[in-house]
């Protein structure tokens, strides 16, 4: 039986189960145990699991399966029955690095978002299997308490970026420039979704997210006017695979000039996202207040990262690799 003793949502030490406000956010005030009751492993091949999954767009090589609450269970919906989270297990591909760690490694980098630098995340935790194995949970920020589901779409669909001959490398092909171009056309507030934006950016660089491309931002319409919707799939992809700096192909941006360290290094610095701001509409002021959180690693963090599921080599992995990119990040523009 796997061991619990912080809260498998916000990570909050001194519980064997989810704790009072993890319920009440990921589960909407519904007890739930965090042991399944079944293993995803043994449904591979299974026709209704797969059914299951072509009911969720699946992106990337990590599976997703469409999930309810039902009797304080966790348990994957019917056909035809809405779902209200998504369980994403371990890839079943055996290539990944540390696979094995990728729902914990989401958990973890989900939670830092949110807790440390106020990020506006999906609401996320983890359940097990009875083998003890990891499972990420989320819950669907586009389905409402009554059911009713709110309009979402992707910047690859905002910007007119679609799949060609089955090739998925179209989700790639940007800047987030372009993305930031998109909001200011399409969101009535702006200005306060830009910075929400810019901030995400710069997060999932400092954090090494090397798959934060197009299809992994969205827009959501919730009360007539659409706005950057909260932020998914927030993952350090360097403990998995050698990746690169961004998800995008084209960087922050093909308008503005690297600063001299990035062009010497290949890697960009507080100047560059200085640059990318300015270009992007926001005011010195607004840039400087997002950069200033990621000239060190805050302290909640490195707890978080003490409290995670992630085992402990990975642990100090994760917190390595982010520190590599703050040394980075600091460094002058020249």
């Amino acid at each position: 039986m796997k061991k619990i003793d912080r809260c498998p949502s916000l990570l909050a030490e001194g519980h064997t189960t989810y704790s009072p406000l993890a319920i009440r956010r990921l589960f909407n005030g519904m007890k739930a145990n965090p042991i399944l009751d079944f293993i995803i492993e043994d449904f591979q091949s299974a026709i209704d699991i797969n059914d299951a999954l072509h009911r969720i767009s699946v992106s990337g090589v990590q599976e997703k399966f469409p999930a309810i609450i039902e009797d304080g269970a966790i348990r994957i919906s019917d056909p035809g029955v809405r779902s209200t989270h998504i369980l994403k297990p371990a890839p079943w591909d055996m290539t990944l690095q540390n696979r094995k760690q990728i729902p914990a490694n989401e958990h973890l980098t989900m939670q830092i978002a949110s807790q440390v630098y106020g990020i506006a995340t999906a609401e996320n935790g983890l359940c097990f299997t009875p083998k003890g194995q990891p499972v990420y949970i989320t819950r669907r920020f586009d389905i409402l308490p009554d059911g009713e589901k709110l309009q979402m779409e992707d910047f690859a669909s905002v910007i007119g970026r679609k799949e060609r001959g089955g090739d998925l490398q179209f989700k790639y092909n940007g800047t987030y420039e372009e993305i930031a171009s998109a909001i200011r056309e399409t969101v009535p507030a702006w200005m306060v979704d830009m910075e929400r934006f810019f901030n995400l950016v710069v997060y999932n660089y400092i954090y090494a997210n090397g798959d934060a491309h197009l299809k992994n931002f969205s827009l959501i319409n919730s009360d007539g006017n659409y706005r950057l919707a909260p932020a998914y799939d927030l993952i350090n992809t360097s403990l998995h695979v050698n990746g690169d700096d961004f998800g995008l192909d084209g960087g922050l941006s093909t308008n503005i000039e690297m600063s001299d360290t990035y062009e010497r290094t290949g890697h960009p610095c507080r100047a560059d996202f200085e640059q990318f701001g300015i270009r992007i509409g926001l005011p010195p002021k607004r840039i400087a207040r997002v950069l200033d959180q990621y000239m060190h690693i805050p302290e909640k963090a490195v707890a978080l990262i003490s409290r995670s599921y992630l085992d402990p080599k990975l642990r100090r992995q994760y917190r390595s690799i982010v520190s590599e990119r703050v040394a980075r990040f600091i460094r002058p523009g020249d």
